[in-house]
């Protein structure tokens, strides 16, 4: 037989708990149904306390608006009696007609500056003549020029009086007063309505907080509901007191109607709510899929490609562009990590390095490069990335725009080389135009070296023959000429060679270059211009050993055309005055090449379309050397300006950056 206490089963255990959830729920509803009539009471209270202030509130507004139309109204007599006193009778039909405004009124006096009674209506004027209090108010009145109520005086079974007193100045000098007296009972009468004197004993008390004026018609009040509120009367302290005759609400009714009302209140609201949150939940979730298919629709509509990756590079998100670019299928991308089905072998370098800042959270916003398609061929790409920020500001990954720019770099490339033919083309048409100087120029040096050559075989056939010239022959005589034709054959190769350098048709190479070098390249073809033009060349160059990353032969041409437009401009310059300077020199990381001339300027009405293609001054002119000149410059990531020179003439400045490579000393 075992011993010991048997163990509750589970169903024993878990009794306790069914029973206690219903009942928790009935002392639930006990509870509330004893705490709602009693908050409903207090409510009761508390909208009636607040409905007294509001409607205590609106009275005094009504008393304050009705004085101060009658205020209006005696500003507006005084004004006139200070002007035109107007005729005795005239005077008391507008008197007579404000009484018939304001019941209210009593008395109104005019007084002239001694106070001497001028003109009254209503009431007689008491012998004893103003009150002690409106005495007091014409005081200050007159002292700070504003009308000013009295305290009020004359109180006789609560119906008081009040007066207010009117100084009137003429330019500034005093001329008299208007004095009105209200009936405060009469006005508390005639301003309030029957319906708020039967719910509330109004009173109005003065600054001893005795009761100048009343009206109770339903009765006094309980002092329950009560509320006081102090009259905006300048110089009268005056208070309205309102005491309710309703009593405090009762509890029994609350607690035998209003707890129905209000269960059957509450499960309706229920309803009401579970209904409206269904409705809502619906109408979100139609939203939703409306938004997201429109986004959907959106997103692959765009010419753009859009790629979305998290933090560890893998993609999570690409468009239709997207995969039409790169040949692939949203399934081929979506999940795929590093290294991408269409990254080009030849820029695997580019696209690893590019990861790893990816991974450290640093990324390139903008850049090119090549995808390769799934059938090989390349696509340039211009990517634009961001960091991707979620709903609450955490970075969860990266979104990157792709743009395909193959037709861009199409446009690109026909047009590099349109300029490199129009650069060839200005090259040539500027030989052209200079090839009757260098017709001359060669014809110096040929003509001395057939003259050289010429007198040392005249020498050598005298020294064939013998006899007494034979014997005078010295190598030394032979060797001069030699020597000198040697020179003459140079000076005409380099003529040839800097032209045939100038105009031979080849691709831009960007190379560091000297600015002595690019000088050199041209100097020859400049200084034969300047001959020709009778014009003194100099060049001042400050640095011309810096360096810059820039083609040679396209900074040669800028010089060429720059130089020959300034001799050009010299023409009818004096003779003396005919001097081109070449200035070269490093300002703020910028090497700027400068050729000033002494010409006769550029007017400003030429100068706004200076650059622009096919606009030239000269007659026979193209109007494509400065344009070719400045988009040349520009192709360096410099600039081309002018401006005029102080002792006449332009300056012509580019500028291109300063390479930090070591420079050739001289």
């Amino acid at each position: 037989m075992k011993t010991g206490f048997a163990q509750p089963s589970p169903e024993q255990r878990a009794r306790p708990w069914r029973w206690l959830v219903p009942v928790l729920l009935v002392l639930l509803f006990l509870a509330v149904l004893f705490w709602l009539p009693w908050q409903a009471r207090q409510m009761e209270s508390n909208e009636r306390q607040e409905q007294l202030i509001a409607d205590t509130l609106w009275v005094e507004q009504t008393l304050r608006f009705e004085l101060a139309r009658s205020e209006e109204a005696l500003a507006t007599l005084g004004a006139d009696l200070v002007v035109t006193p107007p005729a005795p009778p005239i005077l008391q039909a507008r008197l007579a007609q404000m009484f018939k405004n304001g019941p209210e009124l009593v008395r109104v006096v005019w007084f002239d500056p001694q106070g001497k009674p001028m003109a009254s209506h209503g009431a007689d004027l008491p012998a004893a003549g103003l009150s002690a209090a409106t005495r007091t108010a014409a005081e200050v009145a007159r002292s700070t020029r504003r009308g000013r109520y009295s305290e009020p005086y004359g109180v006789t079974s609560t119906h008081g009086l009040i007066d207010f007193y009117l100084p009137l100045y003429r330019k500034g000098e005093y001329a008299g007063s208007l004095v009105a007296t209200y009936s405060l009972q009469v006005l508390l009468n005639e301003t309030v309505p029957w319906w708020f004197a039967q719910d509330n004993a109004l009173s109005l008390l003065d600054r001893d907080e005795r009761v100048v004026a009343q009206r109770a018609a339903g009765g006094p009040g309980r002092g329950i509901y009560t509320h006081r509120r102090e009259l905006d009367l300048p110089g009268a302290q005056v208070a309205l007191s309102t005491d309710s005759v309703k009593g405090a609400p009762r509890l029994l009714p609350n607690l035998l109607v209003g707890s129905v009302i209000v269960l059957a209140l509450g499960l309706v609201l229920s309803l009401v709510a579970l209904w409206r949150h269904i409705s809502r939940t619906l109408a979100a979730e139609s939203a939703l899929r409306q938004q997201m298919a429109f986004r959907t629709a959106m997103e692959n509509s765009l010419l753009t490609g859009l790629r979305a990756r998290d933090l560890e590079g893998r993609v999570t998100y690409v468009n239709r562009a997207f995969c039409q670019i790169v040949g692939l299928s949203e399934e081929e991308l979506v999940g795929k990590k590093p290294p991408m089905p269409y990254w080009a072998p030849e820029a695997m370098a580019d696209y690893e390095e590019r990861f790893r800042g990816v991974l450290s959270g640093n990324i390139t916003p903008q850049f090119e490069t090549v995808f390769q398609r799934s059938d090989g061929v390349r696509v340039p790409v211009l990517v634009f990335e961001a960091p991707l920020v979620d709903v609450k500001g955490q970075h969860t990954g990266w979104m990157s725009s792709v743009l395909d720019i193959t037709d861009r770099k199409r446009v690109e490339e026909l047009n590099r080389q349109q300029e490199e033919k129009l650069q060839a083309s200005a090259r040539l048409a500027t030989m052209g135009e200079i090839s009757s100087m260098l017709a001359h120029e060669l014809n110096q040096p040929l003509a001395a070296i057939s003259s050289y050559t010429a007198g040392a075989l005249n020498m050598l056939e005298r020294a064939g023959a013998g006899g007494e010239d034979g014997a005078r022959f010295a190598p030394g005589m032979l060797r001069h000429a030699l020597e000198q034709a040697r020179q003459q054959a140079q000076r005409a190769g380099q003529i040839i060679r800097s032209v045939h350098e100038f105009v031979k048709k080849r691709e831009p190479l960007r190379e560091q270059v000297t600015v002595r070098s690019v000088i050199d390249g041209v100097r020859a073809l400049i200084e034969l211009q300047a001959r020709q033009a009778g014009v003194a060349l100099r060049f001042e160059l400050a640095c011309e050993w810096c360096t810059v990353l820039a083609d040679r032969v396209m900074l040669e041409q800028v010089l060429l055309n720059l130089t020959r437009n300034a001799i050009e401009a010299m023409a009818d310059t004096r003779p003396e005055d005919r001097v081109l300077r070449v200035q070269a020199e490093e300002v703020e990381g910028q090497v700027a090449v400068s050729v000033i001339d002494r010409g006769h300027g550029i007017a400003p009405e030429v100068a706004e379309r200076l650059f622009s293609p096919f606009y030239s001054t000269k007659a026979e002119g193209m109007g494509m050397g400065l344009s070719i000149c400045r988009t040349a410059i520009e192709f360096h990531g410099g600039t081309l300006t002018h401006r005029p020179n102080p002792q006449g003439g332009t300056i012509f400045t580019f500028s291109l950056p300063a390479q930090a490579a070591a420079r050739a000393l001289g």
